[in-house]
């Protein structure tokens, strides 16, 4: 299985970020979306958890249904039909272009952007959650279950912010922010390009990009399927990140 082309890594490499259209076929992605409904509806096992919409757990929104009420699906690892999506071929192939051959999953997440909702998510870097180093051993993907576009809130990215280094980040001064989401600090946004995305495309990224997203205006949900990758031979202070109860070998 082919993966990213010479001119897809060389635009990762000095963007930060590279997209593959139609990575995932329509019933791959109805699975992922249909699999992520069905577990929001019923009592979850660990390490799987949900993430409730700041502006519901507040009280500032009821919301029409359980999906209105949730911001993201957390640790899916040992659910099947959602872990197909770290083990798809084609998909795995992209990953190895730029880890190596061998690949390890670290964090998964389907993300839930509901209309009514504030639902923003600063710039930030996810670096910033992560002891692993170098950040080149380290990839970030996002794969849209429903239509990702300025209007529904899709992802925008800084090009070539990578190169940077990490930086400050902090809690942005919002009414509603989710304690778990940080922000950049003194970020311009004014190079950002907004990354609109169909059902199935998937966003290769830099894990010192800058990106954030913003609200949901549309009438439908903004849904995607996220997670991030490790090549074997990355290092970390402490203990051998390998043994982290979330982490899996993909190859």
């Amino acid at each position: 299985m082919d993966g990213l082309t010479r001119q897809e890594l060389q635009d990762y490499r000095d963007l930060g970020y590279v997209v593959r259209r139609a990575l995932f076929d329509a019933d791959e992605v109805a699975t992922f979306d249909r699999r992520f409904a069905e577990l929001v509806d019923e009592p979850l096992d660990e390490p799987m958890k949900v993430m409730r919409d700041v502006m519901v757990v507040k009280g500032a929104v009821q919301p029409q249904t359980p999906l209105h009420g949730v911001n993201k699906l957390m640790c899916f690892e040992e659910d099947p039909q959602l872990f197909a999506y770290c083990r798809q071929e084609a998909f795995l192939a992209c990953l190895k272009s730029i880890l190596g051959d061998s690949v390890y999953s670290l964090s998964t997440n389907v993300f839930n952007k509901p209309p009514g909702v504030d639902g923003r998510h600063p710039f930030h870097q996810d670096l910033r959650y992560f002891r692993i180093r170098p950040a080149d051993a380290i990839v970030g993907t996002w794969t849209a279950l429903k239509p990702a576009t300025r209007e529904s809130g899709c992802l925008a990215v800084v090009p070539a912010s990578h190169r940077q280094g990490l930086v400050d980040h902090d809690y942005p001064d919002w009414e509603y922010v989710n304690k778990g989401f940080f922000a950049a600090k003194d970020v311009d946004v004014s190079e950002r390009v907004y990354v609109e995305l169909a059902p199935g495309d998937t966003l290769f990224f830099h894990p010192l990009l800058l990106h954030g997203s913003g609200r949901n205006r549309s009438d439908g949900f903004r849904r995607a399927i996220s997670a991030h990758f490790a090549a074997a031979d990355a290092q970390s202070e402490g203990r051998d990140w390998r043994t982290n109860v979330l982490v899996r070998q993909i190859s």
